[in-house]
């Protein structure tokens, strides 16, 4: 029963390994294209891809060709900050500020980077990080950017509105209690 096990099993390995004829077979060239169309000989940068798809609102097709723009690209400050952008869209805001800060690290200068940094530092509630990264990319584009100088507008008022400032009818007194203990006391 063995062998005739294993007979079966070569003979389908073999069948397989045959030209295939029938529904499966690549027999199939499709229409022709237009008289005068330029042949394709080269895949399209998977860059741009990822751009179009992004801009499409598909962020999971645009992270897989951003993925395979890595391949050819390397990890680049601009595959980092295109994976993390599209990590961004779908809602993985750890795996995405990983991704842009990688990027930053690669290129200080490079201002999309630290702009999407920022946008995903608010939607974490770091206020003060987005406020920091929104300070350096509208630094770098010399404060040309509309989108950028109202990120920066935004992360500021959070930064006001969630700092823990005392009143200042308060007046602490710090007390030495010894050996280097302090107490905090309220007046």
């Amino acid at each position: 029963m063995r062998v005739g096990a294993f007979g079966l099993f070569l003979a389908l390995a073999l069948a397989a390994c045959e030209e295939t004829q029938g529904p499966l077979a690549n027999t199939h060239q499709g229409v022709a294209p237009p008289p005068g169309t330029r042949p394709v000989t080269e895949a399209v940068d998977g860059l741009i891809v990822g751009h179009r798809l992004m801009a499409a609102g598909e962020f999971q097709l645009a992270l897989d060709a951003y993925n395979r723009a890595a391949v050819s690209h390397g990890l680049t400050s601009d595959v980092l900050s295109a994976i993390g952008s599209a990590n961004m869209r779908l809602g993985r805001l750890h795996q995405a500020e990983k991704f842009l800060q990688r990027a930053v690290e690669k290129d200080p200068d490079f201002v999309p980077a630290w702009n999407n940094l920022g946008v995903t530092q608010i939607n974490l509630g770091e206020y003060i990080q987005a406020q920091a990264s929104f300070k350096r990319a509208f630094a770098l584009d010399n404060g040309d950017s509309e989108e950028i100088r109202q990120n920066l507008i935004l992360a500021n008022r959070l930064v006001a509105e969630n700092s823990a400032e005392i009143p200042e009818q308060y007046n602490f007194l710090l007390v030495r209690r010894g050996n280097g203990r302090y107490l905090l006391l309220g007046q």
